[in-house]
């Protein structure tokens, strides 16, 4: 027999599944005589929700948008922030919680006043999703992650490298992390004796739970989002750029995002400094921040710089020689 809170919260998610529900087979459902599943229809309607009840033979409960949002659910704002959040996991980078998120949409939809479905009918119009970027992980392997990291439990999984090299790890958890892009695991690799990342995309199966762990203080300071957003920027490869951008910190900070490379405050407050991967392509983007710096090293990005300023010197030339 289930409990009073416990049923209530089963006849609620039953009467928003189907638009009608006859009375005994509803009473059936929930194991429970249909003087009780009246009280408990009461009792619903005392809490706010809008159920209608129809007599005769045809007759039963129906779960109907009301005139106002039922106060124990959510308020006006809340309920257009979760269904925005409900929109956007049904196109995410979770895989496995696209029809969940849809039901679960409909079902909130369903209990709106009319004036917050049309604002919901307005957002679905204009918010056109990208199509996605980056890889897609399970649902169900995200809550075995963060299920262990709650519970510090130790996982043990076969990981891929980026030249698909694979081998067994076995960890301690600490979080999750998510670039906006990728799925990073945080936890102490107990071979290496030392915190590692682990893009989650690359777990060949899915993990096996083992023993209890005594946590330790995590990477940091328990900063996960910076000690990810270092490891992905400035471990992984050999030529690494140090660059004094001649603008405040705060500004910067601001404008570049923590997965492209790890800013910090120089001592004058008036200048920061960039450190990142001396990829091709950093050469232009640091023309494009349109702000004076200074390269530090690697000597090869100050050889970009020289060649594409020369070649962005040559192509001005030609252009301002037509115009004349």
């Amino acid at each position: 027999m289930l409990t009073s809170s416990t049923r209530l919260l089963r006849l609620l998610s039953l009467l928003q599944t189907r638009s009608h529900w006859m009375g005994p087979e509803l009473a059936e459902r929930l194991e429970v005589h249909p003087r009780t599943l009246r009280r408990d229809i009461d009792r619903l309607r005392q809490l706010g929700y809008p159920v209608q009840a129809s007599s005769g033979v045809a007759g039963g409960y129906a779960f109907r948008a009301g005139q106002a949002f039922p106060p124990l659910l959510l308020d006006d704002e809340e309920a257009l922030a979760v269904s925005i959040a409900l929109r956007t996991a049904t196109a995410g980078a979770v895989g496995g919680i696209e029809e969940p998120a849809l039901r679960t949409l409909v079902k909130l939809e369903q209990a709106m006043p009319l004036r917050l479905r049309e604002q919901v009918d307005a957002l679905r119009s204009t918010i056109l999703p990208l199509d996605r970027t980056g890889p897609v992980v399970e649902a169900s392997l995200l809550a075995t992650l963060a299920s262990a990291c709650r519970d510090q439990l130790r996982l043990g999984f076969s990981y891929e490298d980026g030249k698909g090299r694979a081998t067994q790890r076995t960890v301690e958890p600490q979080g999750v992390v998510h670039t906006g892009m990728r799925w990073y695991l945080v936890a102490w690799d107990c071979s290496r004796g030392d915190w590692r990342t682990f893009r989650i995309d690359r777990m060949v199966a899915k993990p096996e739970v083992g023993a209890h762990f005594v946590p330790r203080p995590g990477p940091d300071g328990g900063d996960l989002k910076a000690y990810v957003s270092r490891s992905i920027t400035v471990a992984p490869h050999p030529d690494q750029a140090r660059v004094v951008l001649h603008a405040p910190y705060a500004e910067m900070a601001r404008r570049i995002p923590q997965s492209a490379g790890v800013v910090t405050t120089l001592a004058d407050g008036q200048q920061c400094q960039l450190e990142c991967a001396a990829s091709d392509a950093l050469a232009f983007w640091l023309m494009a921040l349109d702000v004076e710096f200074e390269v530090l090293a690697p000597a090869s990005l100050q050889e970009r710089l020289r060649v594409a300023g020369e070649r962005a010197l040559r192509c001005a030339t030609t252009l301002t020689a037509k115009g004349s």
